[in-house]
């Protein structure tokens, strides 16, 4: 997150102690020490919010541009360690109130502004889906009291491989993690003093060298433990991030690593440069992060600080100084706060179109209001009289009272739709309930339908879709959590058909109708199913714990399956999963193969297996553009979604499969359709509504019986 501190240089740290001095009462802390503007630390920062913002953007173009990050977090841990320390070295403590009461000044009200207009964004049902409001109120809330990375952790969420829409606010997780660091690191540094007094014979800058030398180690191991054994939850906790603001620390108070000869500090800056770029352009959605690879842009990053020589022009201490760097630098705490909110609500703006050039022009709007911000709203703020004139306490007190105003903005978003809300989902039970005829797939499938004129109607609507999902959770297994979990539905006759439906989430979408499949047709149906882990013996691309669990879920299933008197065995999966390729001329082939053994095991113990090609999978929801546009509007080229299905390949050549291909359903020769028969296919880019695989169900139910009978 871009600090606001643009001004907290830890200059002159080397120098001899002076004489510690009082300061009177009015006076803030950052006057304990003269403090000098680095402008090559602003260039940086540059750097950093180019990076988030075009990756936001445009994730296939810099897929590592996440990193952005955590070069902020290392430029925060130099920049306040300095000012800290200045103030300690000066005055022999730090005023707390005084400090945080001035991290307030500089960083509330433009965030609060931004959660402000999310807030009345989400009360806006034009503005944003009505299925969307839980999320993004509960985010909202998190975030004004800067919990949000906690928040996500907790609840399990995946930054960099999100199954849904992210929420508005999804990008204050890293802006909460700073806030927990501006309150431990000065409380760090005090303890450390007070060692010093006890033990050390007042020597301070030792002592808090290194109390946060041992909080960086530890952190660090800390980080890389926790990423490898729970990767989703370990990119939002704040003690597996300190030991990124440690690295900046530790530049800010060891004169050594601040490099001021010529040479060394033209290859380090450069460097750390080049290391950036590469980072940005070679990590991935796939890479283990933040663990051991959040080293290179970590060091990347402390190498630029590092690098203090400014006597060439060519000196990447001097470039980053230039004026287009140092104007970016300067709006990047409110670019990083409009960017993101923008690019989820533009597409459900009703005038806003999906072009390149729409993109473009919100990426200008967002330096826009991001200049507007920091004119208009952050450097008036934090020089405004009626609170740095005034003791902290009314600093702090005026913070909160805001707070809690955004929160009860987003509260009242709750309360303002919460009927529709409870409407809409009413709504969607009584359709799965009862579907008008020729609804869904039955409108291609069924030549009786064919003729049936369904107009606009879209079912469920488009603002609710997003809430047409499974509701037993407990059944899929998520992340890196391996366990064999099975659940059972259906018929309790020992002697009823025992049906399997095994895969990832593209499986998992069809568990609500096969519940009712079981229901209607006596079967006993039993469940597993891994999020992005399909039923193959190929192991997927992933490195890290989540390509493990992957493995270890496969090879605990197994076995389950062996013990189980089995009729048949129904599998989906996601067609774009990234398979290795596991000594195979492709990983496409590799995926054929791991499909084909898999099944094999089932076929040949006389199970017969049912598989489906899966269905288009899209850029974003379509749902954003059918809530402002018509249906003509938002089809998509097949070309585009419709990928090479590795299960179509493998079921063409395996003996006892039986392979179910919707895809005529879904599309025609050219285009794919987010609205079949008055059916709203999807609730997100690439999962199916309940209510549509409801209509796919006789076909479902047909292929199972006949597998049953010939079985």
């Amino acid at each position: 997150m871009p600090s606001a501190d643009h001004d907290l240089g830890p200059q002159d740290l080397d120098q001899p102690r002076r004489l510690r001095r009082h300061l009177p009462a009015d006076r803030s802390p950052e006057h304990a020490e003269p403090s000098r503007f680095i402008p090559h630390v602003q260039g940086l920062r540059a750097i950093a919010v180019i990076f988030v913002v075009l990756y936001h953007f445009w994730p296939g173009r810099l897929p590592g541009g996440y990193v952005g990050v955590d070069v902020f977090f290392v430029i925060s841990g130099f920049l306040i360690t300095g000012h800290l320390m200045r103030e300690l070295t000066a005055t022999g403590g730090v005023r707390l109130a005084q400090f945080w009461a001035r991290r307030a000044r500089r960083l509330l009200p433009a965030s609060l502004l931004v959660l402000l207009f999310c807030a009345l964004c989400v009360m806006s049902p034009y503005l944003m889906p009505t299925s969307a409001l839980p999320g993004e109120v509960q985010e909202i809330i998190a975030s004004t009291f800067y919990v949000e990375n906690w928040y996500l952790a907790l609840t399990s969420a995946d930054y960099l491989n999100h199954g849904g829409d992210p929420t508005t606010v999804q990008h204050y997780w890293s802006l909460s993690l700073e806030e927990q660091f501006y309150v431990m690191w000065p409380l760090l540094m005090l303890l450390a003093a007070w060692i010093a007094v006890k033990w050390l014979s007042g020597r301070a800058r030792t002592a808090v060298v290194a109390t946060l030398g041992v909080v960086t180690v530890v952190s660090f191991a800390f980080c890389v433990v926790f990423t490898l054994t729970d990767p989703a939850p370990a990119y939002f906790v704040t003690f597996g991030r300190m030991w990124q603001f440690g690295v900046g620390a530790l530049i800010a108070l060891v004169p050594l690593l601040r490099i001021r000869q010529p040479g060394a500090s033209f290859v380090l800056g450069w460097g750390g440069v080049l290391l950036l770029v590469y980072v940005a352009f070679t990590f991935d959605a796939l890479t283990p992060f933040p663990g051991y690879a959040a080293l290179l842009p970590t060091l990347g990053a402390a190498a630029i600080i590092a690098a203090s020589n400014t006597d060439r022009w060519w000196y990447p201490t001097r470039v980053l100084a230039l004026r287009p760097a140092q104007f970016v630098g300067d709006i990047s705490y409110s670019l990083y706060l409009w960017h993101w909110p923008l690019i989820v609500i533009a597409p459900s703006v009703p005038f806003w179109g999906l072009t390149i050039y729409h993109r473009l022009a919100l990426l200008v709007l967002c330096f826009v209001l991001a200049w507007l911000t920091k004119r208009f709203v952050e450097d008036p703020m934090r020089r405004w009289k009626g609170l740095t004139a005034r003791r902290p306490r009314v600093t702090l007190w005026a913070s909160l009272v805001a707070m809690v105003l955004v929160g009860a903005t987003a509260g009242a978003a709750w309360a303002v739709n919460a009927p529709a809300y409870r409407d809409g989902v009413q709504a969607i039970q009584e359709l799965r309930e009862n579907p008008p005829d020729c609804f869904g797939a039955a409108f291609v499938l069924e030549e009786a339908c064919a003729q049936t004129a369904w107009g606009d109607a879209i079912l469920p609507a488009p603002g609710f879709a997003g809430v047409d999902q499974p509701s037993d959770e407990q059944c899929f297994m998520q992340l890196n959590d391996a366990r064999p979990v099975s659940c059972e539905f259906g018929s309790d006759d020992p002697g009823a058909p025992r049906i399997a439906l095994i895969g990832d989430s593209h499986a998992y979408q069809l568990l609500p109708t096969f519940q009712r499949m079981a229901d209607e047709n006596g079967w006993r149906l039993v469940t597993f199913f891994k999020g992005a882990c399909p039923w193959s013996t190929t192991p997927i691309s992933a490195a890290g714990a989540f390509g493990q669990a992957c493995g270890q879920w496969r090879d605990a299933v197994r076995p389950k399956l062996a013990d189980m008197e089995l009729d048949a065995v129904f599998t989906a999966s996601l067609a774009t999963t990234p398979f290795s390729s596991a000594g195979y001329d492709s990983s496409f082939d590799a995926a054929v193969a791991g499909y084909q053994q898999a099944w094999a095991e089932l076929v040949e113990r006389g199970i017969p297996v049912i598989t489906v090609a899966d269905n288009p999978t899209w850029e974003t929801d379509p749902n954003k553009c059918l809530r402002t546009r018509t249906q003509a509007e938002c089809v998509g080229a097949r070309a585009a979604v419709l990928h090479e299905d590795p299960v179509v390949a493998a079921a063409a050549g395996a003996g006892g499969v039986t392979l179910l291909d919707f895809t005529d359903v879904f599309c025609d020769e050219t285009a794919c359709f987010p609205v079949v028969g008055g059916a709203n296919l999807y609730r997100d880019q690439d999962h199916l509504t309940v209510t549509f695989v409801d209509t796919l169900a006789p076909w479902y139910t047909a292929a199972i019986e006949e597998a049953l009978a010939t079985g």
